[in-house]
């Protein structure tokens, strides 16, 4: 099949590349600087820039997933940082839209990311796709990001939203922040530890993500994380457990804030998904427990 991805030379994007390419698959890759994987483009992989000809490109594309979007973490939020963060989504997502309502060609299947941040700080309280929105930053980017991507339902096009929950993988993602502390033997929670962290493994991550390819049955949102959520003194015993290190230096709420402001909140918040719609539709997950996942990334 011919896919179109934006956001596949990311931490996600590189893993679902050579998993598709590996199934024998066409990609074309939508990046800001085309000319800097000249090296690893072929003949079933190509790299193109936001001001290539997109309408073109998306006449021969059976599958488009969209997964561009500026990172949250790491820095403050100011006014700048937000708009980023907003206009990354919201305008990728628009123009993809725009290209495949001019094509003469639609793609059966539009897989366009969401986030887990989408439900806001929800305490103890299981989250199922009928979970209602709610009302801070990040869930209002979310919303508008799924609704943006919705139009192209306008004109036949089947959309689907994953909403991402946080990826465990080494290398990047939230583990790359989580491990080095625990290698010095100062590793521990974040915050108070009782919040939920609705965590995915990347490998299962890449397979729900392709997964509505031949679900056609599936539409619209559905939640990506493992069955087995944890709180985060269970992800931090766990890291400890595995890598064999102690897990008592923990990191106070107060002083993330004092550091991060308003972008303290995704880790400091409490988010319990559950994947109702994966389950539903048969999806099997490689990694369910905690354990083993952290047991695979780390050997």
């Amino acid at each position: 099949m011919n896919f179109l991805i934006t956001g596949g030379t990311g931490f996600i994007g590189q893993e679902l590349r050579e998993k598709l390419l590996r199934k024998g698959n066409n990609l074309v890759i939508i990046t800001r600087s085309p000319k800097k994987y000249e090296d690893e483009s072929a003949s079933n992989q190509s790299f193109i820039s936001w001001d290539d000809d997109l309408v073109k490109v998306m006449d021969n594309t059976d599958v488009v997933i969209n997964l561009a979007g500026e990172n949250i973490f790491g820095q403050r939020w100011n006014e700048d940082v937000k708009k980023r963060i907003y206009d990354s989504r919201i305008d990728s997502t628009r123009s993809l839209v725009e290209a495949m309502e001019k094509a003469e060609n639609k793609p059966s299947v539009f897989i366009s990311a969401s986030a887990s941040g989408i439900y806001g700080d929800q305490g103890d309280s299981i989250l199922t796709e009928e979970q209602k929105a709610a009302d801070d930053f990040l869930a209002n980017v979310c919303v508008d990001w799924e609704k943006e991507s919705q139009k192209a339902k306008e004109f036949g096009v089947r959309v689907v939203n994953p909403r991402i929950g946080i990826v465990f993988e080494d290398g990047g993602g939230a583990l790359e922040k989580m491990i080095p502390p625990f290698r010095f033997f100062v590793g521990g929670p974040i915050g108070d530890g009782k919040q939920y962290m609705s965590w995915i493994h990347r490998s299962d991550l890449v397979n729900a993500l392709i997964f509505p390819v031949e679900k056609e049955e599936l539409v619209g949102a559905y939640n990506v994380c493992s069955p087995n959520p944890a709180t985060m003194n269970e992800v931090a015993a766990t890291l400890g457990d595995v890598m064999n290190r102690p897990s008592f230096f923990r990191v106070p709420k107060f002083a993330l804030e004092l550091a991060f402001g308003e972008a303290a909140q995704p880790i400091t918040g409490s988010i319990r998904m559950q994947p109702k719609q994966l389950q539903v539709h048969g999806f099997e997950f490689r990694y369910e427990e905690l354990e083993e996942a952290l047991a695979d990334i780390l050997a």
